[in-house]
């Protein structure tokens, strides 16, 4: 099993949920982040006063899924959220050691 976090445009969450759900991804994790990598952030005018934004507000998704759905998932999640610009986010792989259904008590992939 593998644990999947894409960092992606906030504008980009539906359309990347709706392209996991038709792989067959059955739940998801999301989470309102803030970060900032190649993009920087920017500038605002407040009041006539300039503000430095350094931190751009991004939606982090957590994906847990068995080893033969994880390249299924990096494409669904690369097709869907890409926009060509800077700042369209990234994909991490983790090693998955145990998942634990509280409800059941399933373990492994009994309990995705």
């Amino acid at each position: 099993m593998k644990k999947v976090e894409a960092i992606i445009k906030p504008f980009k969450l539906d359309d990347v949920k709706e392209s996991l759900k038709e792989i067959g991804v059955q739940g998801l994790t999301v989470t309102e982040v803030k970060g900032f990598g190649r993009q920087k952030g920017h500038t605002e005018l407040y009041r006539g006063a300039e503000y430095v934004i350094d931190f751009l507000p991004k939606i982090k998704l957590e994906i847990i899924v068995s080893d033969d759905m994880v390249s299924k998932v990096i494409d669904a999640i690369m097709d869907s959220a890409k926009t060509g610009k800077i700042g369209d986010g990234k994909i991490f792989i983790l090693p998955m050691e145990e998942v634990i259904r509280i409800r059941t008590g399933e373990r492994g992939e009994d309990a995705l």
